[in-house]
C-alpha cells in the first residue's frame, strides 16, 4: 500500500515508547492477543474465563464463537485489545465441516451443489443461537469437497466464507437441496481473519506456559503465545502521527494536521483508520474527518477523531504543543 508523506523530517524520540515485538510482558498482557486451539467441550465463554483466572487479568475477551462441540482456533483479546472485539468479529472465517447424509450420495452431486452455493446466500441462524432468528445473507468465498466416503454417506467439506456465517444451517441446507437430512457431526476452525491455527497454541501449551511465568519466574514461552495488538491491524489504512500527537490523543484529543507524518493513499472521509506511532504502536483506531488527499492543502484542522484508544496515557509526554 502506497503512502503519501506529509513531513518527511519528523523524528521520534527514542526515550519513549517501543517498538511492538520489544514489550514486556506486562504490556503485552495489558493489550495482546492470544490465539488458542479450542478443544471440544467447553464454550468459548467457558474457554475465556478459564484463561483470564489462571492468568490473573481482568479484562478479557474472546472473538467469535465456537459451539462447545466445534473446535479449532478462538481468538483471545487481552486488556485494551478488548476494544477491537468488532474488528474482529467482521474478519473472514475458513471451516472445515464434517458431515453425514440421510441417503446415499453421488460425488459429483454433491460437488455440482457445493459450487452452486459460492456466493451470496440466505443463512438463517439456527434456534440455539444467542441471536435473533430473522433471514440474512452471508457471502460463501469459496465451498469444496474435500473427501467423501459413499458407503458412511460421510463427507468432508471446506467453507471459506464472511463472519458470521452459520454452518449447522449451512449443513442443514444442503441437506434440503438435496432432499435429504444432513448432520454435522463435527466443525474445525482453522483461520480466522489474518491468524491461521499454525499460529494458535493448545490449552496444555497455554497451561505450562502460565506456570513456568508463576512459578519459575520464567516468562519466555508465554511472551512467544502473547501477540501484539498491531498484527490485528496490519491491513487497515494508517496513518502515522508524531509523538506529541500521539500523547495529545491519549488523552482524548482529535489528531490536527500538523501531528500527520504519513498516510496510507486513497483514504476517504469518514474511514477506519489505524493511528499509530512512529515506532508503528497502535495508538488508536479513528475515522477520518476529511479526504486524505485534502490534508496535503491543509496546515491545520481535524484529520481523524478517535474510536477506540489502544494505548493508554504517559507513554509520550505531553508537550505536543510543541511538536504538533
Amino acid at each position: 500500500m502506497s503512502r503519501i508523506i506529509f513531513d518527511k523530517d519528523a523524528v521520534t524520540n527514542p526515550k519513549f515508547g517501543s517498538v511492538p515485538s520489544e514489550r514486556s510482558l506486562d504490556e503485552l498482557l495489558g493489550s495482546g492477543i492470544l490465539l488458542v486451539k479450542k478443544p471440544r467441550g467447553p464454550t468459548s465463554h467457558q474457554l475465556t474465563a478459564w484463561i483470564r483466572n489462571i492468568l490473573g487479568i481482568s479484562k478479557i475477551g474472546h472473538g467469535g464463537t465456537l459451539d462447545p462441540m466445534a473446535t479449532g482456533l478462538l481468538t483471545i483479546l487481552c486488556g485494551r485489545a478488548t476494544r477491537l472485539t468488532d474488528i474482529i468479529l467482521k474478519g473472514d472465517k475458513r471451516y472445515i465441516s464434517i458431515i453425514r447424509f440421510g441417503r446415499d450420495i453421488d460425488s459429483n452431486e454433491l460437488e455440482e451443489l457445493l459450487n452452486s452455493l459460492v456466493g451470496e446466500i440466505y443463512n438463517v441462524p439456527p434456534k440455539e443461537s444467542a441471536v435473533k432468528v430473522q433471514v440474512r445473507t452471508r457471502t460463501i468465498t469459496s465451498l469444496s469437497l474435500l473427501d467423501f466416503d459413499s458407503s458412511s454417506r460421510i463427507a468432508a467439506v471446506e467453507i471459506s466464507c464472511v463472519a458470521g456465517t452459520y454452518i449447522r444451517t449451512l449443513t442443514r441446507d444442503i441437506g434440503l437441496l438435496l432432499n435429504t437430512s444432513c448432520e454435522m457431526l463435527e466443525l474445525h476452525r482453522d483461520r480466522t481473519s489474518i491468524f491461521d491455527e499454525s499460529m494458535a497454541c493448545n490449552m496444555h501449551q497455554l497451561a505450562d506456559a502460565i506456570f513456568l511465568w508463576k512459578e519459575h519466574n520464567d516468562e519466555r514461552s508465554l511472551r512467544k503465545l502473547l501477540t501484539p495488538v498491531e498484527t490485528i491491524l496490519a491491513k487497515i489504512p494508517s496513518i502515522m502521527i508524531k509523538d506529541g500527537a500521539v500523547a495529545a490523543m491519549t488523552h482524548g484529543a482529535p489528531l490536527a494536521r500538523p501531528g500527520v507524518v504519513n498516510a496510507s493513499s486513497g483514504i476517504s472521509s469518514g474511514s477506519l483508520v489505524v493511528i499509530s506511532s512512529m515506532k508503528g504502536e497502535a495508538v488508536a483506531v479513528a475515522n477520518t474527518s476529511v479526504d486524505i488527499d485534502e490534508v496535503l492543502n491543509m496546515t491545520k484542522g481535524q484529520v481523524a477523531v478517535a474510536k477506540s484508544v489502544l494505548m493508554p496515557t504517559g507513554i509520550y509526554p505531553q508537550n505536543w504543543s510543541k511538536q504538533n
